[in-house]
């Protein structure tokens, strides 16, 4: 059981970008509403179709959101980061979820009913523009997607995905290895490619010295080598 003090602090952390627009009354209602989530490896946090009902934010982990393709094939669209929010994008849109959302490790993960993020935006138009540069924020980023994985050559796309790894969660401590491991088959649905082609193209990366590849841990020893690929794919 979390205590409310502790509750208050991960909600301050880890809601920077809300908690500070809101009022003392809507920051109270946040409080007595905001719950804590711990997900294993490989457990859904929600699925496609299912009826949106919080938003969700990373405090912990992992997260990759996907959507189900062609005979079943998963499609990663988006990998979730601390301290980023998800989840809330179908309810604005009064829509099923389109896509589905699964911890790559255990996680924890913090829950707000949008019912109530949605009386506290009917009183505060500051947060009103924040879920609005949010959502625009994650529609550029998304085109742009959409662009590389149809126009860029294999190498030019894992390349990308190996990048926004990167960015998105840093190296270990050796500041080369990336920190997270992901499957073949994870980076060829991050890819867009067959997991036979992203075997092949991993193949090419260390023969090329770009980088050196033990199980599921890659380790980047050409990073600049790396980011020119994925830029001219």
């Amino acid at each position: 059981m979390v205590s409310r003090e502790a509750l208050e602090k991960v909600i301050k952390e880890d809601l920077a970008g809300i908690w500070d627009v809101l009022t003392t009354e809507e920051k109270r209602l946040i409080i007595d509403n905001f719950t804590v989530h711990n997900f294993k490896r490989n457990q859904i946090i929600y699925a496609e179709k299912e009826t949106p009902e919080y938003l969700w934010c990373l405090i912990k982990g992992k997260v990759k959101k996907y959507k189900e393709g062609i005979g079943g094939r998963q499609q990663i669209i988006r990998l979730i980061r601390p301290v980023q929010y998800f989840g809330h994008r179908a309810y604005f849109a009064n829509e099923p979820y389109v896509s589905g959302a699964i911890a790559m490790e255990p996680s924890t993960i913090g829950a707000i009913p949008m019912k109530v993020v949605c009386r506290i935006i009917d009183g505060n138009r500051q947060l009103a523009w924040f879920f609005i540069h949010e959502l625009s924020h994650n529609l550029g980023r998304s085109d742009t997607k959409i662009v590389n994985l149809t126009q860029k050559h294999i190498r030019g796309r894992l390349a990308d995905a190996l990048a926004l790894l990167i960015d998105n969660y840093g190296f270990e401590d050796d500041g080369e290895t990336l920190n997270i491991y992901m499957s073949r088959e994870d980076l060829a649905n991050l890819s867009n490619m067959t997991t036979s082609n992203a075997i092949r193209t991993l193949s090419a990366f260390v023969n090329e010295r770009v980088i050196i590849v033990d199980g599921r841990r890659i380790k980047v020893l050409n990073e600049s080598a790396l980011r020119k690929i994925s830029k001219f794919g």
